[in-house]
């Protein structure tokens, strides 16, 4: 799936001549927490973030509490004083798996979708993505997440496969993960219905082990010496 089927396309925008009133204005009636920055052009030159507000303001500002003085004072503030120039950006044609990517590993929030000649298409967030993969893995559907081991061999995903679909099991999806233990992999069918038990005993006996998905993650996670 591409960036271009999961981002946000009606953009509310600002400019950077606004005062930081108008953006936090903004950032409230739409309940949102990133403002791209554009030109006449709708070219992006910026972005400015909840963040970015809150550092520019006292607490005070938050809470209908700051002076006169002090309001004085934020209204010479504008959102080019506080932005950030040139963030960074990612193309329409990007799939969500390299988005998701990106932002875990640069930590922010959101990334403005721009096109080849810098003009603003939409904006992804980390929300967007949850949307994005909610729907491609099918768990927006009532359903069970079983997490089966195998031995890391040609035709196992397929054995579980046909066994689950001879019961009259549709799936949401399918993932495979690796463990920390050489040789083996993590199978994690999302089965849309919540009655497993024939399944699981016909898996048992097949020599499959099946694990509680949330044992096997708590299990895989690095183990740090005290």
């Amino acid at each position: 799936m591409f960036v271009s089927r999961s981002m946000v396309s009606q953009v509310i925008t600002i400019t950077k001549e606004a005062s930081i009133f108008e953006a936090k204005e903004k950032m409230d009636a739409h309940a949102i927490r990133h403002l791209p920055v554009v030109d006449p052009d709708n070219r992006l030159i910026g972005i400015v973030t909840d963040r970015d507000l809150r550092s520019a303001m006292p607490y005070a500002m938050f809470k209908n509490g700051a002076t006169a003085e002090e309001r004085e004072q934020l209204a010479r503030l504008t959102v080019g004083d506080i932005m950030t120039s040139n963030p960074m950006t990612i193309p329409p044609d990007y799939t969500i798996q390299d988005a998701l990517l990106l932002i875990q590993k640069k930590r922010v929030g959101a990334f403005p979708v721009v096109d080849s000649n810098g003009y603003l298409k939409g904006i992804l967030s980390v929300r967007d993505l949850l949307r994005a993969f909610i729907n491609v893995l099918g768990i927006h559907e009532p359903g069970t997440l079983l997490c089966i081991e195998v031995e890391e061999k040609v035709g196992q995903l397929k054995k579980i496969v046909d066994a689950i679909t001879e019961e009259n099991i549709s799936f949401g999806s399918v993932l495979v993960a690796r463990t920390w233990d050489k040789g083996k992999r993590a199978v994690f069918p999302y089965l849309l219905t919540n009655n497993v038990a024939r399944i699981k005993k016909k898996l048992s006996a097949m020599g499959y082990r099946l694990i509680d998905p949330m044992e096997w993650y708590i299990d895989t996670l690095p183990k740090t010496e005290k």
